[in-house]
């Protein structure tokens, strides 16, 4: 069992940043597939961005692209996600999702690990 645990959403203003961390404290997912994902009230859970920690390789949701960053740090078991250019419809709760055999980076049913999930608000 890998516990996922996201931090750093809030309250922002249109255009404003923010960075979530998604962690798996005393374990280690240097090996897995991480993504993020939210969901909206009413609405369905949708892909943002991932990252396959082995080779690096990053995927991005149109919505993301240009705006967000996902990154890894592997000393800290930390995947990091930048959002910069924030809208109102960035707002939802924020998800990190892991697994180590995951085909389709976009695919949530594909992630076996989840956090608790953190909420990000943006302003207009």
């Amino acid at each position: 069992q890998v516990q996922l645990v996201e931090s750093g959403g809030g309250l922002v203003q249109a255009g404003g940043s923010l960075r979530l961390s998604c962690a798996a404290p005393g374990r280690t997912f240097s090996r897995s597939a991480v993504g993020w994902f939210r969901q909206a009230p009413g609405k369905e859970r949708e892909f943002v961005a991932a990252i396959r920690q082995i080779s690096g390789s990053t995927f991005y949701a149109d919505s993301a692209k240009g705006r967000f960053t996902i990154s890894r740090d592997i000393a800290k078991n930390t995947v990091y996600l930048q959002m910069n250019s924030l809208k109102p419809e960035d707002t939802a709760v924020y998800y990190c999702a892991a697994d180590s055999l995951v085909a389709t980076i976009r695919n949530p049913s594909e992630y076996a690990y989840w956090g608790q999930g953190t909420q990000v608000t943006v302003s207009s």
